[in-house]
């Protein structure tokens, strides 16, 4: 499947040092490859500081209408980490069992990985999840989004038969 058919991505990275360029992006950027590997037409993640940004730029991203918008960043507990205030009033449905999974994940590996606050859902035919900054984080939610996300995005747009060989649903 080519880009022109599966559509754009978006990709918005929360890090104040990195907006800063007091350290570098490490999430972004895979995140971003790992969309383009699955043939989502991405642009590179926009860098932005963790807070007010967040906000801006998530709704600048969902302006462009993608069909999946990942966050990474901003879903700790530190007084600036606001990213899934920024997220949740936008999304119209909620999926917290992609955010569920991923806490379980991770807590297998590290146990402070249950105090992401992250959340997933639709803004419109826009899916779109907030994923933790850190590379453990990452890896874990796009291991969960891997084995859902055409079944996910094909639902959504009511296209489930045709991804399986049969007419689409009307």
């Amino acid at each position: 499947m080519t880009a022109e058919t599966r559509g754009s991505a978006r990709v918005v990275v929360a890090s104040t040092s990195a907006a800063a360029g007091e350290a570098p992006d490490t999430t972004g950027p895979h995140i971003a490859e790992w969309l383009r590997a699955r043939g989502f037409a991405t642009p590179e993640p926009a860098v932005v500081a963790d807070g007010d940004g967040v906000g801006r730029a998530v709704r600048a991203a969902l302006d462009a209408a993608p069909a999946v918008l990942v966050t990474t960043g901003g879903t700790g507990v530190s007084a600036s980490d606001r990213t899934p205030e920024a997220v949740a009033p936008l999304l119209e449905l909620e999926l917290p069992g992609i955010v569920e999974e991923l806490r379980r994940r991770g807590a297998e590996h590290l146990p402070a990985a249950v105090l992401t606050r992250g959340v997933a859902g639709f803004a419109g035919s826009t899916f779109v999840i907030t994923l933790p900054g850190s590379s453990g984080g990452v890896r874990d939610g796009l291991a969960v989004l891997e084995p859902i996300l055409d079944h996910l995005l094909a639902q959504r747009t009511g296209d489930v038969g045709a991804k399986n060989g049969h007419a689409p649903r009307r």
